[in-house]
């Protein structure tokens, strides 16, 4: 099994005892990622769409670190601690996955760490 840490300081930085990512078999598993701007370890306080746009922003800086671009996303899983907020995350998501989108699934969840009302996990095939 050949495995390895991804880390990159254009993303945040993990809140806890957890990698960024982890590059397994040809796989990449990208943590939990909240709306945080690296430049000052804060949430972005906007729109869930701006929130959304952050988070991929991240990724995608944690992805290239790994060699990787979103191309290479397969699967995502979208919390939300309301699903009122579906629609907003939707379109700020078609953004960046506009054609042949990863497999996904969302639910709705009573909270998620900082307050946040947005967490996304990736999984991606290298």
């Amino acid at each position: 099994m050949s495995r390895s840490v991804i880390s990159t300081v254009k993303a945040p930085a993990a809140i806890g005892p957890y990698s960024q990512a982890i590059s397994v078999n040809g796989l990449l598993f990208i943590s939990g990622q909240l709306p945080i701007d690296p430049a000052d370890g804060k949430i972005v306080e906007k729109t869930i769409g701006t929130k959304t746009e952050q988070i991929l922003v991240n990724a995608r800086e944690i992805a290239k670190e790994a060699g990787l671009t979103l191309n290479n996303v397969v699967k995502t899983t979208i919390f939300l601690t309301d699903l009122g907020d579906f629609q907003e995350v939707n379109e700020a998501y078609a953004k960046y996955f506009p054609e042949n989108p990863p497999a996904r699934s969302t639910v709705q969840v009573a909270a998620l760490p900082l307050g946040s009302n947005i967490e996304i996990e990736f999984i991606l095939s290298t």
